[in-house]
Formats: structure tokens, C-alpha cells, sequence
């Protein structure tokens, strides 16, 4: 089969990954009556394409019906089967917050020794804001997720897939309403299960810091921080199957990591 790597057409100013893509011009968007109008879809981009992994917040309180509005947003996700299995956890606690912070700490260290080449390099990124930000969640996988069937009988993993899209749903409306988020996934899950009382059956996935920021970043901050770039978007779109001769590969990786 030929390389399928798709040649995309990318919008005016998408490639700089600091400024928003203008959306298309009206000409171009049928006009059936379902499309937004160019602000409300430009709105949109820009938060898509502005939105950022945050590591670093002030104190400042999250007013809380901006909050009770992000809690919102997430809950509208899609979900496979609509098992909507999502379960939010709030923690005001700053007993509490300290003693997930020693958790991550805990794993941060680990998951550096398990670097190799790249540990010094890992320690010096903020990899979490967890003791500044205004607001902390716990976001995670309900229990009994065995009994929903429904699109996940070949794909259990689907259950996660749903509550990503709910993360994404809080992130992109934080970043509209002018909070910063970050996802930390650096725990021990029964670490967190316990200290949070979380039954067996459930799983938690992430801890989101979501308060103000001073500023948002220009571009990611692991591509600030050299550690990985955006890869070209004809490297991960194909069209009618899987190329022969994949443009990126575990080889690739490895070499491209030893060479930092």
C-alpha cells in the first residue's frame, strides 16, 4: 500500500502554535443553518488552540459559579453507551492537598529514575501546580463499569476515553473563561484511592489544578522546554489504511532521545 500521510491543508496561522486560527472565511461554511456565526466559531478555535496544560497559578479563588459552569461543561460530555462514568471529587481539604502533593512527589521521583538519559533533564520541569492553584479535582472512573456493555464489550477502555472527553470539555471552557488547567497523572492510583476513599471498583485518572495564571504560555511548555515538539499533522492522519513505511517510529524515538 503507498504512503497515505495526508498533505492537510492547515488554516492561516494554525502551524504557530501561539496564535489562534482565523476560521474560514463565510464563503466557505454551508450555510444550512446549523454553523455558528464567524465569532461564536472563531470563540471556539481560539479556545482550542490556546488552550494549555498549566503548571503554573496564583491564588487567587475560583469564583465558584465559574466553577459549578466548568463542572458543568464536563458533565455534558459524550460518553460510550451514555455511562457518563465521570466522578468528581472537590478537594477543599488543605490536609488533603498536602497529602496528594506528597504523593505526586512520591511518583515524580520515581518516574524520573525510570528516565535514564533524561532524568536530570525531567527534574527540572514543573510537572504539577497542585499547592497554588485556586480550586483542586480529582477526577475518576466510576465503579461498576463492568456491568455497561454497551460499545465497550471489545473496548473496555472506552470507559476512560469518556472521561477524557470530559476533562477536555472542563479544560477548553476553563481556557474561555479565563483559568488556567493542568492534568497531573503522576500518582499512584492506590495511593490516591486510599488517602480519598475511593471504593476498589473505581479508578482515579487525573488531578486537575485549575485556578488563575498570571499568564498563559505562548506554546506548550514541553515544547518551550525542548522536551518533545509537535509532530506534523501528515504524520498522524492517514487516508484508506495504514502506510508501509510509517514517517515515525519507536525507532525514531529512541534515537531521536539519545541524541538529546
Amino acid at each position: 500500500m503507498p504512503n497515505r500521510a495526508l498533505k492537510w491543508r492547515i488554516a492561516p496561522g494554525a502551524q504557530v502554535m501561539h496564535q489562534s486560527p482565523p476560521p474560514p472565511p463565510s464563503e466557505n461554511v454551508q450555510r444550512d443553518g446549523h454553523a455558528f456565526s464567524d465569532a461564536e466559531r472563531a470563540a471556539v478555535y481560539r479556545a482550542i488552540y490556546e488552550r494549555r496544560d498549566m503548571r503554573h497559578f496564583v491564588s487567587t479563588p475560583v469564583d465558584p459559579e465559574v466553577l459549578q459552569r466548568l463542572i458543568e461543561a464536563a458533565h455534558h460530555a459524550p460518553s460510550v453507551g451514555y455511562m457518563q462514568p465521570w466522578r468528581i471529587i472537590r478537594i477543599s481539604d488543605t490536609g488533603l492537598r498536602s497529602e496528594l502533593h506528597a504523593i505526586v512527589e512520591h511518583e515524580r521521583l520515581r518516574t524520573a529514575d525510570a528516565l535514564d538519559q533524561r532524568r536530570d533533564e525531567f527534574m527540572q520541569l514543573k510537572v504539577e501546580g497542585m499547592r497554588e492553584c485556586g480550586e483542586l479535582l480529582v477526577v475518576a472512573l466510576m465503579d461498576g463499569r463492568e456491568k455497561h456493555v454497551f460499545g465497550r464489550r471489545t473496548l473496555p477502555e472506552m470507559d476512560l476515553a469518556s472521561v477524557a472527553c470530559a476533562i477536555q470539555n472542563m479544560w477548553l471552557a476553563a481556557r474561555a473563561e479565563g483559568l488556567g488547567m493542568g492534568w497531573v497523572s503522576l500518582f499512584d492510583t492506590d495511593e490516591v484511592r486510599r488517602v480519598l476513599g475511593i471504593p476498589a471498583g473505581a479508578k482515579p485518572v487525573a488531578i486537575l489544578c485549575l485556578g488563575h495564571v498570571r499568564q498563559f504560555y505562548a506554546e506548550p511548555m514541553l515544547e518551550t522546554e525542548r522536551w518533545a515538539q509537535r509532530k506534523p499533522l501528515a504524520e498522524c492522519v492517514y487516508e484508506n489504511g495504514w502506510p508501509e513505511a510509517a514517517p515515525y517510529s519507536v525507532e525514531s524515538r529512541k534515537s531521536c532521545d539519545s541524541s538529546t
